[in-house]
């Protein structure tokens, strides 16, 4: 089922996400829905909030065509889509600036500086507990989706300036979106 996706202005955005004490069938059905939501919406990445939920989950497909050699390679290990319950990054390393975007912020795009490696701590949908260090593309989604469960929003990562230049925009989601 296709859920509605929050945008901008919404409280949910805002709140910290609740652990999963234990992978239900329940669970599963949201991760399915939020995946079918995601692939609808043409996005890489979609954290919990983002439909209305706050369990710490978040959901992950960066098609192969998308990353860049050499992460491509380096990433292959990781089985997609990643699907990511209670998710804690427990290392970064490096640095990447490149364009992102977000679904909960319609035809926004700005640069935004992030690490370039970053080993992620997660339970998979079987309930195991996994660890992966990943790069490049999927490292920058893997942050931006644990950025939305920690309450922390695209906009939060944006300079001044980048707020400045899309303020009308922002201005336009919060009151159509806003509570």
């Amino acid at each position: 089922m296709i859920l509605t996706i929050t945008k901008y202005g919404q409280a949910v955005l805002r709140q910290k996400s609740q652990p999963v004490t234990e992978v239900t069938d329940e669970i599963r059905t949201l991760v399915s829905n939020m995946l079918e939501t995601m692939y609808a919406a043409k996005g890489v990445g979609l954290a919990a909030e983002q439909v209305g939920r706050t369990e710490r989950i978040c959901v992950i497909d960066i098609p192969k065509d998308a990353e860049k050699a050499p992460y491509r390679e380096t990433n292959a290990g990781v089985k997609m889509p990643m699907v990511l319950i209670n998710p804690e990054i427990i290392a970064k390393e490096g640095r990447q600036r490149n364009e992102e975007g977000c679904l909960s912020f319609p035809d926004i795009g700005v640069p935004i500086t992030r690490a370039n490696q970053v080993t992620v701590r997660y339970q998979d949908l079987d309930g195991n507990e996994r660890t992966d260090t990943v790069y490049g593309l999927l490292a920058r989604a893997v942050q931006h989706e644990t950025d939305h469960l920690d309450g922390v929003l695209l906009v939060d990562r944006m300079s001044s300036l980048q707020k400045m230049s899309i303020a009308g925009q922002l201005r336009r989601l919060q009151q159509a979106f806003g509570a």
